[in-house]
């Protein structure tokens, strides 16, 4: 394996240790966002990221599932046997998404990794953090299969239920069968952390073609929307103002039900709320006590938000009406994923996102354009609507599939991190006058 010799900027020192996002503290007109960006490495190696106190020496770490990297001077440390993932214009990673949680209850923080959409997820085992053994070769962790198949590019590790604890969120097809999907939601197995994890369906499974004299009879398979490999799209929110956070896709939404008892399929609304995009938001936009829908665009130029409408189906579920979230919908393309939070700690969520650099190649619109990170500044207008002003992070980061905005040096403000085709990258925010 290359020597892997990262281009590294010492960021703030002290890395804070707490892994929760603290709230950011707020900015005035006489203090300044700024921010400092950090190369850890120059080379492709995810498309995911995660941070986690690894180690637990009080500082927190970056990790992608082939390297973590240790803070401060953030020295590269081997995860799993190296592969040359060379730069991504034709090719991809084994990382799309990753999520630190201690999975098995030892006090280490291990890795969910979700590999390329349809192929079996995992999590690492931290070796308690062990980089190297006592021969000076790395220390790999050690693999459990999550599920056998990983369906959607956006799945999501968040608390779906409210009750505090993340659930794997995401679509899966039955093994050899490549166009039946459910979607659903998984929790560890409470008897054996290491076995393959509880599936909870969301909705009912898809219905295959039926078949007669060996033909497939045309219109006889119904697809759930959002649950094939590729399918685009996938979001956690309140739509219809229960209290209770329901499941979103492209094609509509399953509510959550008062008692969501893991087995039993929740009620699905048909809704069309756009193209092919990557993380999906219920917000009131505009103000008007009904939460709307903001996404992005996958592969294409533009962001939007989704209007929610009075009914607009027979059983009596609300239609939504598309709008441009921006004026410029030229900004950037490929944003393939996005976070909802609060930047400059005014209390309003913020939408940050950015490019997902040659998300497949050349090919796409605008994929020749910088690698540019932005956040969304959302002010209240005297009209009650949300209006999003772009500020730009960075030009030359991108965000990969899945990204992350969190405190990572203790400080209190919401940083970026960032694991793509142009490396891994640290951004943290500054204050100054």
């Amino acid at each position: 394996m290359p020597r892997l010799v990262p281009a590294f900027l010492l960021v703030a020192a002290g890395l804070g240790a707490a892994l929760a996002p603290a709230p950011a503290a707020p900015a005035t007109d006489e203090v300044k966002i700024t921010w400092k960006k950090t190369v850890l490495d120059t080379r492709f190696r995810s498309e995911g990221v995660a941070i986690a106190d690894v180690n637990k020496d009080g500082k927190v770490d970056v990790l992608n599932g082939e390297y973590w990297y240790e803070a401060p001077d953030w020295t590269p440390h081997e995860m799993q046997p190296y592969k040359d993932h060379k730069d991504g214009l034709g090719n991809y990673s084994r990382s799309f998404a990753c999520w630190a949680e201690d999975i098995n209850g030892d006090g280490w923080a291990d890795l969910i990794v979700i590999d390329f959409p349809g192929d079996p997820c995992y999590w690492m085992e931290n070796p308690k953090g062990k980089a190297t053994d006592g021969d000076g070769k790395p220390v790999h962790w050690k693999k459990h299969t999550i599920w056998h198949s990983a369906c959607n590019e956006t799945p999501l590790y968040t608390d779906l239920l409210g009750g505090g604890k993340r659930v794997l969120v995401m679509g899966f097809q039955p093994p050899g069968k490549g166009n039946e999907g459910q979607m659903a939601y998984f929790t560890p197995d409470p008897t054996d952390p290491t076995a393959k994890w509880v599936m909870h369906p969301v909705s009912e499974p898809s219905t295959p073609a039926k078949v007669e004299n060996g033909k497939e009879v045309p219109n006889t398979r119904k697809e759930v929307p959002g649950t094939q490999k590729f399918s685009h799209g996938l979001g956690v929110g309140d739509l219809n103002g229960d209290g209770r956070k329901d499941v979103m896709c492209t094609g509509g939404w399953w509510e959550q039900p008062e008692k969501a008892d893991g087995t039993t399929p929740w009620t699905f609304h048909p809704a069309n709320l756009g193209p092919a995009c990557a993380d999906m938001y219920a917000y009131d936009v505009d103000g008007d006590g009904k939460a709307d829908v903001i996404s992005s665009s996958a592969h294409q130029f533009g962001l939007w938000w989704y209007k929610q409408r009075g009914a607009g189906t027979k059983e009596g579920a609300p239609s939504f009406q598309k709008m441009d979230l921006i004026p410029n919908q030229k900004l950037v393309s490929e944003t393939h994923a996005a976070h909802f939070k609060d930047i400059d700690g005014d209390g309003r969520p913020d939408f940050i996102t950015g490019k997902r650099w040659w998300s497949h190649g050349k090919h796409e619109p605008g994929s020749d354009g910088p690698a540019a990170v932005y956040w969304l500044k959302n002010t209240k207008g005297a009209d009650g609507l949300a209006k999003f002003e772009p500020i730009l992070i960075d030009d030359d980061c991108g965000i990969g599939t899945q990204f992350e905005v969190a405190d990572i040096n203790g400080d209190g403000l919401l940083d970026v991190i960032v694991s793509n085709k142009k490396g891994v990258r640290v951004v943290v925010q500054q204050r100054g006058k």
